[in-house]
């Protein structure tokens, strides 16, 4: 990251990906040295935490899903962004509601992003258990990480150095393979599904086709490994 700033870097994003954090005290002291702003993408890291500090309580804002297949998931699609910085509130109060705080009265271009109340409903609900269902994830992974012993198959690493304590919260099961599509097309046949998050690397979009040329052998290394195997909390 830090051999990536230059003098128009305004903000870090780190990805808080498949439930689990990204190396933040390395993160939260580039950010300090460089008097950055961090943006957490904790989409799929509900109470994900190191050394006691959960996803969203380290950067100045954060931004959570609540899309179903979340760990904490609402009724249908659903978010919320987080902050302590009161100006910065002020303003997304107003960006996800058409830019304004008073009716007829647009301060800024704004859209329609106003979480339903039925939504905020089920997802009080739903807080109550998320824990129990962070637990039972982690058991399923405990699992995995004991009884998958293949050198073919890289694991998941649950805890990334000696300084940065992780909490896991498995929001998905993530192995990589050189040889994804026959292990898929066995455990299909075997009734198991898996997934692949993610197939296509941005760059590599359509959306990004101006940049479709760019060359990141790491990236596309991994996009071509990674595979999904079930874990969630109703998984016996």
């Amino acid at each position: 990251i830090e051999a990536a700033i230059t003098p128009k870097t305004k903000v870090i994003l780190p990805v808080h990906l498949y439930g689990q954090l990204a190396e933040m005290l390395a993160i939260m002291a580039i950010a300090n040295k460089y008097n950055l702003l961090v943006l957490e993408d904790s989409a799929q890291s509900h109470s994900a935490e190191i050394n006691g500090i959960k996803a969203g309580n380290w950067g100045d804002a954060s931004g959570f899903s609540f899309y179903p297949g979340k760990n904490l998931g609402a009724l249908g699609d659903a978010g919320a962004v987080t902050t302590n910085n009161e100006e910065l509130a002020q303003m997304l109060r107003a960006l996800r509601n058409y830019g304004s705080h008073e009716k007829y009265k647009n301060l800024v271009p704004g859209v329609n992003s106003r979480l339903d109340e039925i939504q905020a409903a089920m997802l009080d609900i739903k807080l109550k258990y998320l824990d129990q269902e962070i637990a039972h994830r982690r058991k399923i992974a405990q699992l995995y990480l004991k009884h998958i012993v293949n050198p073919l198959i890289k694991l998941p690493l649950a805890q990334k150095n000696a300084e940065e304590y992780q909490q896991h919260v498995w929001h998905l099961f993530v192995i990589r393979t050189e040889h994804r599509e026959a292990l898929q097309k066995y455990l299909a046949e075997q009734g198991v599904q898996t997934l692949i998050h993610y197939p296509i690397p941005p760059h590599k979009q359509q959306a990004y086709k101006e940049w479709n040329d760019l060359s990141y052998p790491v990236s596309e290394q991994i996009h071509a490994e990674v595979m999904s195997l079930p874990i969630g909390p109703t998984l016996s």
